[in-house]
């Protein structure tokens, strides 16, 4: 077999293995069909999104489950090499807390707005107990001075949970395209 040819089968088996599996089309989950959990589904990133650009911060930590949650902020580039070096890490709601209390009490920061934009939100798998659930998400910064740029760009990869008749996060991971991030990382992204 040739160099050439060797090296394109590598390359056709390493794209396959980055296509990601979806969940069937007809499922149920909980009592609700497919088209029902995945506008619950939506609707849970667009509260999940709005609370943060409201700056609404201190209901942040209600989107995610009270006992074992995690939320990560983490690099493209550390995914990809298998680092498990996380920007940010919280793995308790109670630490979810102490970051927005930090932010509005102990450090002062200069004010921005920001403006998030989910899309591509795909059901990747269906277990009794969660979702497993992936978007693309690109957030807008706008300065005091009336400058908007991009923030951040990214993927969620998520754990969803239904806890008391509600959508939760159990697992929040934020894999950011960006190499780095232009400011203090301050907000939730």
């Amino acid at each position: 077999m040739s160099s050439s040819s060797l090296l394109s089968s590598q390359s056709a088996i390493s794209h396959k293995d980055k296509v990601a599996a979806l969940a069937p089309d007809n499922f149920t989950w909980h009592g609700y069909s497919a088209l029902e959990t995945q506008w619950r589904v939506e609707r849970l990133l667009s509260r999940y999104v709005a609370c943060i650009d409201d700056d609404a911060l201190e209901h942040w930590p209600e989107f995610f489950v009270a006992e074992g949650c995690r939320y990560e902020i983490i690099t493209r580039e550390n995914v990809e090499r298998g680092m498990p070096l996380a920007l940010v890490f919280c793995n308790s709601q109670g630490m979810l807390v102490d970051r927005i209390v930090s932010l509005r009490e102990a450090n002062i920061y200069p004010q921005r707005w920001y403006r998030h934009i989910v899309s591509n939100v795909l059901i990747q798998a269906v277990a009794e107990d969660h979702l497993e659930v992936h978007s693309h998400y690109v957030v807008l910064q706008t300065r005091r001075n009336g400058q908007t740029s991009i923030f951040s760009a990214g993927k969620y990869k998520d754990r969803i949970v239904f806890q008391n008749g509600e959508l939760k996060f159990a697992e929040k991971r934020v894999v950011v395209d960006t190499h780095s991030i232009d400011t203090l990382l301050v907000s939730p992204i």
